[in-house]
């Protein structure tokens, strides 16, 4: 005959083992399918499988209440790099990395620093003055809103944009007539040299100048070397046209509704630290970078301050010119430039040409 303390003592535990399924299954799974056009091996596609998820998924698994079951489609599964926000609008995926320099006509908000070279090449501080102006001007998450999405950050990948030409430049005056690729507005940089600009995107530059499409490209010298792109335009002209913020993580507004406010917290602060750990990552990888592409068999081409000051009086204002089509468009166009100028000098920055001022 079982003694009362022994049959207690089954019964309790009987009733733990009991419960235990029950509790486990109160972790509520949530699906989330992240895209990106580019490749793993693009550096803010690898940041991102290597510590955003891991880090969403260590936060939720110390609250125990959610856990997120990711599905990842990269390298164009879902969609090409310039049809990341389509495919978002659609429903297509729930977390995206979008490159806004596709998207001057949708995002143009975002774009303002790409008409600004020769302003800064502190990726860290762009990508925080523009996330501060996203909260200041309405308009700035409204263009997120009308495509169907929520805005968790803005960020930049590079340290800064140069020129990358299949034959060597000595003067600005050598690329009359070449073809430089280019993601967007940027392509204006090389408005004063006579070279044309043909819009593209990165996984296609290598190809693009080695069938002679094009002659160069303007790129950041990190993803010069990730790309290889030393074996067909070997010669970097150190112009530093400056950084500029290229990315920006989104979520399906349609999903975001349907999230608990703790997921919905989790991934909004740990996009503010995918934001700070990028700038540090293209800083200290775009210094190795320019080693490796001599190593690869390129050649550096130094140019001067006065060189650089030079072309940046050459070029047309084009921030203005920005500002001025903004405005036409309803945009608070000049206070946004005015607010991005001066939120950049406030942080240190030492703009070769005052943007908002000549």
């Amino acid at each position: 005959m079982i003694g009362c303390n022994a049959l207690l003592r089954r019964l309790g535990l009987a009733l733990a083992l009991a419960s235990f399924p029950f509790a486990a299954s109160a972790q509520q799974t949530i699906s989330l399918t992240a895209i990106d056009g580019y490749p793993p091996r693009a550096s803010w596609v690898k940041e991102f499988v290597e510590f955003y998820i891991p880090t969403v998924d260590k936060k939720l698994a110390a609250a125990g209440k959610y856990k997120i079951n990711w599905t990842q489609a990269w390298s164009g599964q879902i969609a090409k790099p310039g049809g990341v926000l389509s495919a978002m609008e659609q429903g297509l995926g729930d977390i995206a990395i979008i490159t806004v320099p596709f998207y001057s006509d949708r995002l143009p908000m975002n774009v303002l620093p790409f008409n600004m070279p020769f302003t800064s090449t502190d990726p860290g501080l762009m990508s925080k003055v523009m996330d501060d102006l996203a909260e200041k001007f309405p308009e700035f998450k409204g263009q997120f809103d009308k495509a169907n999405q929520v805005l968790l950050t803005n960020y930049s990948t590079i340290d800064s944009y140069e020129l990358f030409t299949k034959r060597e430049i000595k003067k600005p005056s050598d690329l009359k007539g070449m073809r430089i690729n280019a993601a967007g507005d940027n392509m204006r940089y090389l408005q004063p040299t006579g070279a044309a600009g043909v819009r593209g995107a990165l996984a296609d530059y290598f190809n693009n100048i080695k069938t002679g499409v094009t002659d160069g490209c303007i790129m950041w010298i990190e993803g010069a070397v990730s790309f290889k792109l030393f074996e067909v335009a070997p010669y970097f002209v150190d112009i530093g046209f400056g950084t500029a913020v290229n990315k920006a993580l989104t979520v399906n507004k349609n999903t975001w509704a349907k999230l608990p406010d703790e997921v919905k917290k989790v991934l909004k602060d740990t996009a503010i630290e995918l934001r700070d750990r990028h700038a540090k990552l293209a800083v200290e990888t775009g210094a190795k970078s320019r080693a490796a592409f001599v190593a690869g068999g390129g050649k550096i081409i130094p140019v001067s301050e006065d060189e650089r000051r030079a072309w940046a009086k050459s070029l047309p204002n084009l921030a203005k010119e920005w500002a001025a089509a903004a405005e036409k468009s309803g945009l608070p166009g000049n206070a946004y430039l005015t607010a991005m100028m001066d939120g950049l000098r406030a942080g240190g920055a030492k703009p070769l040409r005052d943007w908002d001022k000549e």
